[in-house]
């Protein structure tokens, strides 16, 4: 009723594209306007920029919008709530390079959760752009990663820009067994992307998988009543908010065994405090596409990426020789 009262009050939408790696207005952008519904995107509309970098969009949305700005094969998208301004808007376009340039994956997080006969693996890619050029090379994809053979080619992938929300995609098979590639451009800033899927499994069996890319650390995390085995892998500690163990691996491959079962879920929904029914317990593995356990993982990892990297930082900063004193000191201070 809010959004149908204030449409009146929406005047036409305006505003100017700026090119981030020139630096410059970019000229020739299409912008395209569309209304955001619990049906989908309805387009309303597009305009192209003039030489000043301007575009005016004449139909006045009735109630929440999606201005979408592409340039060179790329959206930026920029959301529009009724009530807020609606003229001399800015959008930020980026020049798009095929080659990764300054766009490096940070880090490469694995999660298990084992169960009576199910593995469920959920894999995160964090990449940081600190360039001035968004990567994006279609052919090639942003990542490429090993999809063991066990999982059928089932996998579910779900990729966040910079300040966007998570887009589902799909994982394309290469030349080479077991090798996939998502496409996904890579803009200045942070990047995700996760996927996830499940292979059988029984508690004490083994699990080997391959990193394409050793640039960045991979670390795999069990949750609290799991363990792992192996010997291209190395204990990291336990994470304080979820319990969570973090190993790292030292290769390109790893091989490990994993002792019992559990899940992360519970204490995503404890963590982040869910309203809603639990759903099943701690030991139940739920099959890998269900859109919901994306969130919980993605909640978890959150967590996780927080609480190890204020862990392993403190324990960067404190030497042997300070270390106990350090101890004593955190224990009198609780």
């Amino acid at each position: 009723m809010l959004a149908l009262a204030a449409a009146p009050l929406w005047a036409a939408v305006s505003g100017v594209v700026t090119n981030g790696t020139t630096g410059k207005p970019q000229p020739g952008v299409t912008v395209a306007m569309m209304a955001m519904s619990e049906a989908g995107m309805e387009p309303l509309g597009s305009a192209t920029t003039g030489a000043d970098g301007s575009f005016t969009l004449e139909k006045s949305p009735p109630g929440p919008v999606l201005l979408q700005a592409d340039w060179q094969g790329v959206g930026y998208n920029q959301v529009l709530t009724p009530g807020s301004p609606t003229t001399n808007l800015g959008i930020q376009v980026f020049d798009v390079s095929k080659t990764a340039g300054a766009a490096k994956v940070s880090q490469h997080l694995v999660l298990f959760e084992p169960g009576d006969a199910n593995l469920s693996v959920s894999e995160t890619w964090f990449f940081a752009n600190g360039g001035n050029k968004t990567f994006y090379n279609p052919s090639e994809g942003a990542l490429r990663f090993f999809l063991p053979a066990a999982a059928k080619g089932e996998v579910q992938v779900r990729a966040t820009a910079p300040g966007g929300l998570p887009l589902d995609r799909t994982a394309a098979k290469t030349g080479k067994t077991g090798i996939y590639k998502v496409e996904f451009p890579i803009k200045p800033g942070d990047t995700r992307i996760d996927i996830l899927y499940s292979v059988p499994f029984s508690p004490g069996g083994e699990f080997s998988s391959r990193v394409l890319d050793t640039s960045a650390p991979t670390r795999l995390i069990v949750p609290q009543g799991v363990t792992l085995s192996g010997p291209m892998i190395a204990g990291m500690g336990q994470e304080p908010q979820t319990k969570a163990f973090l190993y790292q691996v030292n290769g390109a491959r790893y091989d490990v065994k994993i002792e019992g079962t559990g899940s992360l879920r519970a204490a995503a929904e404890t963590a982040g405090g869910n309203e809603e029914d639990s759903g099943p317990g701690i030991d139940e593995i739920l099959p890998p596409i269900y859109d919901h356990r994306f969130v919980l993982v993605a909640l978890a990892l959150a967590i996780l990426g927080v609480g190890f990297v204020m862990l392993y930082r403190r324990g960067s900063e404190v030497g042997p020789e300070t270390a106990a004193p350090a101890a004593k000191r955190e224990e009198k201070r609780r």
